[in-house]
């Protein structure tokens, strides 16, 4: 048989039922919105992306820059995953400083490119200082954790003055890793900033001549802004000096010391914990503390109120002393006629030498011993009392003219509640359905009827 297809009756057109249709709609929507992702196959890239220049060249003058700057790199590299607002929050606008500006910048990615500008626009007659933070990665999540700057001028020659200095962390006695440092022009009032290195030191420049006042932030939420309970610390640096004074960052309440907690130790003593460091330059045995019993507000005599590290060196002390007086009297009531032998020495065996290749950690000396010149901070106090604290108690606890690390006095209060004493630890009972030895078992005398 066979088949003839005629023009006058064309085959009909197929066609697509509702659901055909979503489900293409659906399957294009996925593929635009696909990221773009590494090429299969080839050697892993574990190198990060490498920064090949900036639009314009750093140490220029350009009087009519109008454009946003450019930081161009050899690969495409990631956008992040939050998104550029202007908020602060986004991923690549963490990483970017404009300076003198105290707003966060305009960022957009564009694949190998990143552009910026300040979000007021650029000012004729100023310095301008962008600073890209270690933080760039590519598709391949390779970090980029260099530090790269670019300054130029929009009018007027470019400024020579360079500042530097050192960020402390003085609550917690280290260096202030990644610090905020922020230095405002005087009378001109422009802010440049900048984030301090792994060591706690930062550079800034070239900057324009003048005298500054410098801040210091911990950053402790990474958002390049100083917040309102983040602990800083600031300095004034006259025109024509360089080097700025040790920042010693603590937290700046209003309000004097609170107590936050009061906890006993032992039967004789507690510890007070406070809202914020203390002063360590008060004498706090001599502050006005006030110790009733809740029940009928009798006034307990308080022994001694003092830092933990002071406390313990004095308890130490005073167990060395009694250990001393205990072995002399040992000592004397021993015959000397009876006494043993002392025992071989056994020598000790001698450190293994260190390994090939291993070095000691890299340490600023002169970081150390900026740290050290200040006495460490605290939060704590040891309270001790002569009598003991009888259980299920109540007591009322007043401290008159208390004093904060950032010099601010006031009176402090908290309850100290005695609890319950536990009970002792019952000693474990034996298993009584524990089965008997087995008799069968049991040692026998030899068959008698046995030859030996």
């Amino acid at each position: 048989m066979r088949l003839s297809h005629s023009r006058s009756a064309p085959w009909p057109a197929p066609t697509l039922r509702p659901r055909e249709i979503m489900a293409g709609l659906t399957l294009l929507a996925i593929l635009a919105c696909a990221r773009m992702g590494s090429p299969p196959g080839g050697p892993e890239d574990k190198v990060a992306p490498k920064l090949l220049g900036t639009v314009p060249e750093s140490l220029g003058v350009y009087g009519d820059w109008n454009r946003d700057v450019e930081f161009r790199f050899d690969e495409i590299v990631s956008e992040g995953s939050s998104p550029n607002y202007g908020l602060g929050t986004g991923d690549l606008e963490k990483l970017f400083l404009v300076s003198p500006s105290s707003a966060v910048p305009v960022v957009r990615w564009k694949r190998d490119r990143i552009l910026v500008h300040p979000k007021e626009g650029w000012k004729p007659n100023r310095a301008y200082r962008i600073e890209l933070l270690p933080g760039i990665t590519d598709l391949r999540r390779n970090k980029l954790d260099t530090t790269a700057v670019l300054t130029f001028s929009t009018g007027g020659a470019m400024p020579t003055d360079t500042l530097h200095g050192l960020v402390i962390d003085w609550a917690s006695g280290r260096v202030a890793r990644q610090a905020l440092v922020e230095l405002t022009l005087l009378p001109d009032s422009l802010t440049y900033r900048t984030v301090a290195d792994s060591g706690g030191r930062f550079v800034i420049g070239p900057l324009p001549h003048g005298a500054w006042t410098v801040v210091g932030v911990l950053d402790q939420n990474r958002n390049l802004r100083r917040d309102r309970r983040e602990s800083y610390d600031s300095t004034q640096v006259a025109a024509g000096s360089f080097s700025v004074a040790p920042l010693w960052l603590i937290p700046r309440d209003t309000l004097g010391p609170r107590i936050n907690s009061v906890t006993p130790i032992d039967s004789v003593s507690a510890t007070i914990t406070f809202s914020q460091p203390l002063d360590p330059a008060q004498h706090f045995d001599s502050l006005g503390v006030s110790f009733r019993l809740q029940k009928d507000s009798t006034e307990v005599p308080i022994r001694s109120l003092r830092p933990p590290a002071l406390d313990d060196s004095l308890q130490k002390l005073a167990r060395d002393r009694a250990d001393s007086l205990k072995a002399l009297q040992d000592t004397t009531r021993r015959d000397s006629t009876s006494q043993k032998p002392a025992p071989p020495k056994i020598p000790l065996p001698k450190p293994a030498a260190p390994r090939l290749g291993a070095q000691p950690a890299k340490t600023d000396a002169d970081a150390d011993s900026i740290i050290k010149s200040r006495p460490a901070l605290f939060d704590r106090l040891i309270l001790r009392v002569d009598s003991a604290f009888v259980p299920l108690s109540k007591f009322d606890l007043q401290i008159r003219g208390i004093r904060s690390a950032a010099g601010v006095s006031g009176d402090a209060k908290s309850v100290l509640v005695i609890p319950k004493p536990r009970p002792p630890a019952k000693p474990e009972a034996t298993d009584s359905t524990a089965a008997p030895a087995d008799s069968a078992k049991a040692v026998t005398p030899a068959d008698s009827t046995k030859k030996p």
